[in-house]
C-alpha cells in the first residue's frame, strides 16, 4: 500500500535567503494572474481557453521577453506549478467544486513549489535541506522525515517561512486494532458527541481571540497605510490570526486521532457548511431576520473546523485500516432511536430529548449520533463502497429506503 505523506518544518533562513524567496514566490503569483488575465481575455474574445501545456510555452516567451525578463532569475519548475494550479482552479471550477478563480495577493498565501525530487538534497542529520537558486536551508527538525521525497513546498504565514516535504512510501495493509463503530453528532455547544456517550468540548479558539484581534483590526486601521507602523500593526493582526489557527488544528489533530485509533467504523454527517453558514442579511428588498443572532451561529459553526475534522478523520481512519461513512444529516436530532417516530416536538430543548411516541428520553446530541450510527450501518450493509468518504449523497438511496435494523432497539439504545 502507497502512503503519501506531507512533513512541516518551519525555515531558518538567512537574509539573502528570505529575500530570495519573496522574489520566487511573487514571480509564481505574476506568472499565475497573468495567465488568468490572458485566459480571460481570451474567453471574452470568444477563443478557446490554453491548456497547460500552451501556457507553459508562453512562460518560456515571458522568461526571454524584456520586459519580465527578472522572470528568468526564479526557478522554473515552480513557474510552472503556478500554472498547473491554475490550470486545477479552471478544472475545480468546471466541475462546481469551486468558484471562479481569482487574481492572487501579495502577502497572502504567499507560496512556491518543487515538484522534481532529483533537485532536492535533503540533509536530515543536519537539519538543512538543499533548494534549486536557494542553496542548503536550515530547518527546524522536529520529527524524522519517512519515505521518498516527492516534491517540496515553501510558504509563508505570518511572517514565518515553512516548508512542507511529501514522502511516499510502501506500507502494509494496515488491519484496524479497534473493533468498534461509532456514530458522531457534530455541533457548537458539544463539538463532537459520540454514539457512546463521550463527547469533546469545544475549544473555540477564534472566541478566546477575538477581543484580542478585535482591538489589534482597531490599532491597524487607524495607521497610515502601507507606512511602517501600519505594516508592524498588520504583522500584528497576522500572528493572532496564525495563533487561532494553530490552536484549531492541535485541538482536531488530538481529536481525530482518538477517535481513528479507538473505533474502526466512523458514521459522520454529510453537513453543507457553506450553506448553514450563509449570511440571513438578504436584500434591501427583503431583509432578512433574526441576522445578528444568525451571525453569531455563523461564526460558532465556522470556529469549530467541521471540513477539516471530517477530512482528517478520512486519511486517519484509511491509515488505520478503518473508514468513514458519511450519511444524510436530515432529522437525525428529531427521529427517536427506539420507536423510528420523527417529530420536532422530540426535541424538547437544545439538550434533552423526550419522544412523543413512545417516552424515550436521553441527551439530544447522543441520540442524534445514535440515528447517525444506524445509518452508517445501514449503508454498510448494502454493499456499497463507503471507504475513504463516499459522498454521502451518492448512498442517500441506500440509507432512506431500507427500515432500521434491531441494532437501534430500545434495550441496544439504553447501555
Amino acid at each position: 500500500m502507497q502512503r503519501l505523506q506531507a512533513f512541516k518544518y518551519e525555515l531558518r533562513p538567512d537574509g539573502q535567503q528570505e529575500r530570495q524567496m519573496r522574489r520566487f514566490a511573487g514571480s509564481c503569483r505574476f506568472v499565475y494572474n497573468k495567465g488568468l488575465a490572458l485566459q480571460k481575455e481570451r474567453y471574452a474574445q470568444g477563443e478557446k481557453k490554453l491548456g497547460y501545456a500552451g501556457l507553459c510555452k508562453l512562460l518560456t516567451e515571458w522568461r526571454n521577453n524584456a520586459e519580465s525578463a527578472w522572470l528568468a532569475d526564479a526557478p522554473v519548475h515552480p513557474l510552472q506549478q503556478a500554472l498547473k494550479d491554475l490550470e486545477r482552479a479552471y478544472s475545480n471550477f468546471f466541475a462546481k467544486r469551486a468558484d471562479f478563480p481569482r487574481f492572487k495577493k501579495k502577502g497572502q498565501r504567499d507560496s512556491f513549489r518543487y515538484p522534481d525530487p532529483k533537485q532536492i538534497k535533503l540533509d536530515q542529520g543536519n537539519s538543512r535541506i538543499f533548494l534549486p537558486k536557494l542553496g542548503w536551508l536550515r530547518y527546524r527538525n522536529s520529527r524524522e522525515v519517512l519515505g521518498a521525497l516527492k516534491n517540496v513546498t515553501v510558504s509563508l504565514n505570518a511572517g514565518k517561512w515553512f516548508v512542507s516535504i511529501q514522502t511516499e512510501r510502501e506500507v502494509e495493509q494496515p488491519v484496524p486494532q479497534a473493533t468498534t463503530a461509532v456514530g458522531i453528532d457534530m455541533g457548537v455547544t458539544r463539538f463532537a458527541t459520540l454514539s457512546d456517550g463521550t463527547f469533546y468540548a469545544p475549544l473555540n479558539s477564534f472566541k478566546r481571540h477575538e477581543t484580542a484581534l478585535r482591538k489589534a483590526q482597531q490599532a491597524m486601521s487607524r495607521k497610515t497605510k502601507f507606512s511602517n507602523n501600519w505594516k508592524k500593526a498588520k504583522a500584528r493582526v497576522q500572528r493572532i490570526h496564525s495563533r487561532i489557527g494553530n490552536a484549531r488544528r492541535d485541538f482536531l489533530h488530538k481529536t481525530s486521532t482518538a477517535i481513528s485509533q479507538n473505533h474502526a467504523m466512523v458514521s459522520i454527517e454529510d453537513l453543507q457548511v457553506r450553506n448553514m453558514s450563509r449570511s440571513a442579511a438578504g436584500t434591501t428588498e427583503q431583509p432578512g431576520r433574526n441576522v445578528r443572532a444568525k451571525s453569531g451561529l455563523n461564526k460558532s459553526i465556522l470556529d469549530q473546523g467541521w471540513f477539516e475534522f471530517r477530512r482528517q478523520l478520512d486519511y486517519k481512519l484509511a491509515w488505520q485500516g478503518g473508514w468513514l461513512v458519511a450519511v444524510p444529516p436530515q432529522n437525525t436530532s428529531r427521529s427517536c432511536p427506539c420507536c423510528g417516530h420523527v417529530s420536532a416536538d422530540n426535541r424538547q430543548t437544545q439538550a434533552r430529548f423526550e419522544c412523543v411516541g413512545c417516552g424515550y428520553e436521553n441527551n439530544a446530541d447522543v441520540v442524534g449520533a445514535l440515528n447517525i450510527l444506524a445509518r452508517g450501518h445501514r449503508v454498510a450493509a448494502c454493499g456499497e463502497d463507503v471507504s475513504r468518504a463516499r459522498p454521502a449523497r451518492a448512498t442517500y438511496a441506500a440509507s432512506v429506503k431500507q427500515e432500521p435494523t434491531e441494532a437501534t432497539h430500545c434495550d441496544s439504545m439504553s447501555q
